[in-house]
């Protein structure tokens, strides 16, 4: 998978990405969305069925679709492709993954900045114009099926841009305790208003592709404990505060695709130790200050 950003916006928080090391985290979630489809995601998955690629037919080619919004597009990485203002990238882990399982056909339509709606209901506005529905790329033919959704929906960027200070202080958060005020945690209510929408998304894609193996692709550790103020400017439980919001969000998404008969890939583990914070020839992700040069 290569990725630029969970916040969909390459200059905040998670910024532009070492294309390199991007490249090395394509591989790594590409195949190991690959190995999910040949081995089986979960345990507890609700799929029951032979995995597509598995021995059962796997003279057969796929035909894959990808679905999503800039976690799988991957904004600003080279060689950028298909609609520009949606800004995916040829080392996306769609690419990676269709490459590796050496698929039938393969349509990406994964958009820098999608929310749900845009992949079931709504065409998403573009700075190159307006692109269709996601979910018009499935066909009853469609045999596979990924999904990176959710972070806009419940607005984490803005979220995420709230809680960046560059002043030195002795605080140990900006926006934590306000965002969490009352007892009532902001961003986790966010996620629990916005997991059903992902359920019913996930039946839209079983409709349209009705043999389809879907798999809900979930987002990375972008900021290790503890952040690492200054160096990327968020206090220690703001960093916290953000990253166990997206295990959250990864968790409700883990439980919809449990529910709705997709399976989930997490790839927080696999991006553990390559966050913001550690050099630059290790990061999958980059943050406010950057250490690699911005894929143009």
């Amino acid at each position: 998978m290569r990725w630029t950003s969970v916040l969909d916006n390459p200059v905040e928080i998670t910024g532009i990405c070492s294309v390199e090391a991007v490249r090395s985290q394509g591989i790594l979630v590409g195949l190991a969305v690959s190995a999910c489809v040949l081995a089986g995601c979960s345990s507890d998955s609700s799929v029951s069925q032979a995995p597509a690629g598995s021995s059962e037919d796997a003279s057969v080619p796929l035909n894959y679709v990808a679905l999503g919004d800039s976690a799988a597009s991957g904004p600003r990485i080279p060689d950028q492709v298909g609609a520009p203002g949606c800004q995916q990238s040829d080392s996306n882990y769609p690419h990676v993954l269709a490459e590796d399982l050496a698929v039938g056909s393969f349509v990406d339509v994964t958009c820098s900045g999608a929310v749900t709606e845009n992949i079931v209901s709504t065409a998403q506005g573009t700075s190159s114009g307006e692109v269709p529905v996601q979910l018009d790329a499935l066909t009853p033919e469609t045999d596979l099926v990924t999904v990176t959704i959710g972070g806009n929906d419940i607005g984490l960027v803005s979220t995420a841009v709230g809680c960046l200070t560059f002043t030195a202080s002795s605080a140990t958060n900006v926006c934590k305790d306000r965002l969490t005020a009352g007892g009532v945690d902001t961003v986790g209510a966010a996620i629990a208003e916005k997991a059903p929408n992902w359920g019913a998304m996930l039946d839209a894609v079983a409709e349209r592709a009705p043999d389809a193996r879907i798999l809900v692709v979930g987002y990375g550790t972008y900021l290790p404990d503890g952040g690492c103020f200054p160096t990327q400017p968020m206090l220690p439980e703001d960093a916290d505060y953000i990253q166990g919001s997206i295990t959250a969000m990864n968790e409700a998404l883990k439980q919809q695709a449990d529910e709705h008969g997709a399976e989930f890939v997490d790839t927080e583990a696999l991006s553990v130790g390559h966050d913001v914070c550690v050099a630059a020839d290790q990061r999958y992700f980059e943050g406010v200050v950057p250490q690699n040069p911005a894929a143009p």
